[in-house]
């Protein structure tokens, strides 16, 4: 058995500082942009050494400003990452310069540790440890190749039943039981890679989220091996393991016995069967089972930028939202508003079909009922909180000022796009803040206000479309009266569909946009 580490996989909540700590400060290779297998509109990023070596790996899922976790037993609670042990003074030094938040110097199992926070939280150790020989460091990011990280040195388990949880290791993984050292127990690897193990009793469980280890991935020569030790685990182990083929590798994922899940990962075939080594992470690559949506789940992901490269600022505003840029902008920007239990871009794949050249900045509603996101609080199915209807239309009206000061927005080249909950919302905020929504693409909205202003909104045009088979479809109309009878110029149609929406709609907006000719 290949004893060792194949990479750490963390959950990360803002991509461009995760990108700016990995690939800017710590000076790691990204070598692989994925979509992700089980859910492709979820970016995976792999960050390792000059050519992606199993052990060097550190790969994130990224949950765009999703919630946050919790560190606790049943998962890891900090990674480790080897560096010369002479390397220690270069990287305080750079901590200092680029504001990290360290502390340390300090020996552990008589080795020198660095213990920086990136930006989600996690703990990540710099660990002055012998020269294995096999480090390829990548130099891109400026860090000498003296002092650049040579790989995974290892991570720590936090454990409720720490005996079982070594046991298991040593069984499974081909790690050996060391020394002790206080609550911590550590294992280590034919490679010289280490898990420590903490007994965690009397702590809180873990709960996954933002800032959190999600698993960590042991080495396995080949396939025949990992099937091996799926076959040697328990009966009862055996029927909650499962095994997958991730393209770059095959791996088996399992729980230890104090809940941490551990994944065993091939070596082969890697990371450059799809693109050349000098080339590596340079392009997006789509699980073969989402082929066909590229378009769609390219549009969804969220952006960044490798240091160096050009890059959209993100600002704090009054909502959560993406920004999408497509590859030749033309000036114009569309807003959208999702429907109930959408996300801030769900609409994208819509929105890039009924303009292809625009920006999109998709924004997520605030109010959360039984865990679905909505733009205000609805009190039945045709009733709805007028006060909170108010005030997120302020605070939406806050929001598009800041964006447009932001991301330098021409009002006059925009247009914003809503449907269901977030077509209401619009129609609510061209009534409530006239002047503000000058240009509005409705899908399945109905009137929300129950007394609605008297409002002036000469100047302003909006295409509704119904389905003939909503049953919401019958509360449009008085939308359509109250935009008329405020001197909008509305374009109305309805359409054979129900309240879902599609490319009946993505082509009347498409034709309703460029007569439009922002």
């Amino acid at each position: 058995m290949t004893s060792g580490l194949h990479h750490v996989t963390l959950i990360t909540r803002r991509v461009q500082e995760n990108v700016d700590f990995y690939a800017g400060f710590l000076g790691l290779r990204l070598v692989k942009r994925t979509a992700g297998f089980e859910d492709a509109t979820q970016l995976h990023l792999f960050y390792g050494d000059s050519v992606a070596t199993p052990g060097s790996l550190v790969t994130f899922l990224v949950w765009e400003d999703g919630s946050p976790g919790r560190v606790g037993h049943g998962a890891p609670s900090e990674i480790a990452l080897a560096i010369a042990p002479d390397a220690i003074g270069f990287w305080l030094t750079r901590a200092l310069q680029f504001g990290i938040k360290l502390s340390g110097p300090a020996a552990e199992f008589g080795e020198p540790v660095l213990r920086l926070t990136d930006p989600d939280g996690v703990i990540v150790k710099l660990v002055g440890a012998p020269d294995t020989g096999h480090a390829n460091p990548w130099t891109g990011a400026g860090v000498p190749e003296q002092f650049a990280i040579r790989g995974l040195r290892g991570a720590t388990i936090l454990s409720e039943k720490p005996s079982e949880t070594v046991a298991f290791l040593e069984r499974h993984m081909g790690f050996a039981a060391g020394p002790e050292s206080g609550a911590v127990r550590r294992l280590t690897s034919e490679a010289g890679e280490i898990i420590d193990v903490r007994n965690a009793s009397g702590f809180w469980t873990a709960a996954p989220g933002t800032g959190t280890i999600d698993h960590i991935a042991f080495r396995a020569t080949d396939r025949a091996e990992v099937e091996r030790v799926r076959d040697g685990l328990p009966v009862g182990e055996q029927l909650l393991a499962n095994v997958h083929d991730r393209t770059y590798f095959y791996s088996l994922y399992v729980r230890e016995p104090g809940g941490t899940l551990l994944e065993l990962a091939t070596d082969g075939p890697g990371f450059a069967i799809d693109e050349p080594v000098d080339a590596l992470g340079s392009k997006l690559f789509i699980p073969p089972h989402f082929r066909g949506e590229d378009t769609d789940i390219t549009t969804m992901l969220p952006q960044f930028a490798l240091p160096g490269e050009m890059r959209m600022p993100h600002r704090d505003l009054p909502f959560v939202h993406r920004i999408h840029q497509p590859e030749n902008p033309d000036g114009t920007t569309l807003i959208l508003l999702h429907g109930t239990g959408g996300n801030e871009a769900s609409l994208m794949p819509y929105a890039s079909r009924m303009a292809p050249n625009a920006t999109l900045i998709g924004v997520r509603g605030r109010s959360n009922e039984e865990g679905v996101a909505r733009f205000f609080r609805r009190l039945s199915m045709v009733t709805f909180d007028q006060k909170d209807i108010a005030s997120e239309a302020d605070a939406f009206a806050a929001f598009v000022e800041g964006a447009r000061e932001a991301y330098d927005i021409d009002p006059a080249r925009t247009a914003y796009l809503g449907y269901s909950n977030g077509a209401n919302m619009l129609g609510a905020m061209m009534l409530l803040h006239p002047g503000l929504v000058n240009n509005a693409i409705l899908l399945r909205a109905m009137n929300v206000l129950e007394h609605p202003p008297a409002v002036d909104l000469t100047g302003t045009r909006a295409l509704m479309i119904s389905g003939a088979h909503d049953p919401y479809g019958v509360h449009a109309p008085e939308l359509q009266t109250q935009l008329e009878k405020a001197h909008a110029s509305l374009t109305s149609h309805v359409i054979s569909a129900g309240h879902e929406i599609g490319m009946p709609d993505v082509q009347m907006a498409r034709d309703w946009l460029d007569a439009l000719k922002l």
